[in-house]
């Protein structure tokens, strides 16, 4: 009777697959299934440190009606992804959220949303937003990988190449250093202006349709969208801008916001 060894390398791999099995979840909307080894409670808590030292260190702006254009968007658009989530059976997900929009002076043109729902807007990208619904789609897309997860995907997958699957819990007591270190590459929290690292293509344009849906449904003119990011590439110049570097764009994206359009435009429409 022949028998069969299972090496290390196989029970790693064994180990690797049953940890894939056991945490798949689904992205809303897309329907994509994803690794999510870490709880999002976790997740939350630790963006909340860099995110309230990220506040301490830069200038919140006292542009009072660019700093109201800036929180009704929020709130527009945050009631939009609660209702979305509530009638999809996603309900779980907004114990997470504890919305909070904030404008910060920079003449970098930037954005990002934390988990959690924490959303900073730098002043610089407004000239390119140009309007309440230019900066729609810039908040939509950001918000849109915070809804979908993509930071946790992310680092689970960090952490399962480095640390074999090591429950966060654990990872946080016997390696914090480098569990710290994986959420800040994750994040990007270590360069200058606290900015993610770039997701991959596939994040970027799931967030492109996520996006486009929410600011229809909150009642902006999803057609923005192409517009502004077509303003953003007529303005990179040699250097690109730091929102640029990490949400690249070229026609091939603009080709796949144009194929959702008709979609958008119908919940747009509904939406009025």
């Amino acid at each position: 009777m022949r028998t069969h060894k299972i090496t290390i390398p196989g029970l790693i791999m064994l180990f690797a697959l049953v940890v894939l099995m056991e945490s798949c979840s689904t992205v809303p909307l897309t329907g994509r299934s994803q690794m999510s080894l870490l709880p999002e409670s976790n997740m939350v808590a630790m963006s909340l440190t860099s995110y309230d030292q990220f506040l301490d260190s830069n200038k919140v702006s006292t542009n009072q009606p660019q700093v109201e254009m800036v929180k009704r968007a929020g709130r527009n658009i945050s009631a939009a992804v609660e209702k979305y989530l509530k009638e999809n059976g996603y309900e779980s997900y907004l114990q997470y959220f504890d919305w909070e929009f904030n404008l910060v002076e920079s003449e970098v043109p930037n954005a990002w949303c934390m988990p959690g729902g924490k959303v900073v807007i730098y002043s610089g990208i407004l000239p390119l937003t140009q309007s309440e619904a230019g900066l729609a789609v810039v908040m939509g897309h950001e918000i849109a990988h915070a809804v979908a997860r993509h930071g946790n995907e992310r680092m689970s997958h960090s952490m399962l190449v480095q640390m074999g699957g090591m429950a966060l819990g654990e990872a946080l007591k016997q390696k914090p250093n480098e569990t710290q270190a994986i959420f800040s590459a994750a994040y990007g929290l270590g360069s200058q202006y606290g900015v993610m690292l770039p997701f991959s293509r596939q994040h970027e344009y799931e967030a492109d349709k996520m996006g486009l849906i929410f600011m229809a449904m909150a009642g902006y003119n999803p057609q923005e969208a192409v517009a502004f990011w077509q303003r953003m590439s007529a303005n990179s110049g040699q250097k690109p801008p730091e929102f640029l570097s990490t949400h690249p764009v070229d026609s091939k994206r603009i080709a796949a916001l144009n194929e959702i359009m008709p979609e958008a435009m119908r919940l747009y429409e509904a939406s009025k």
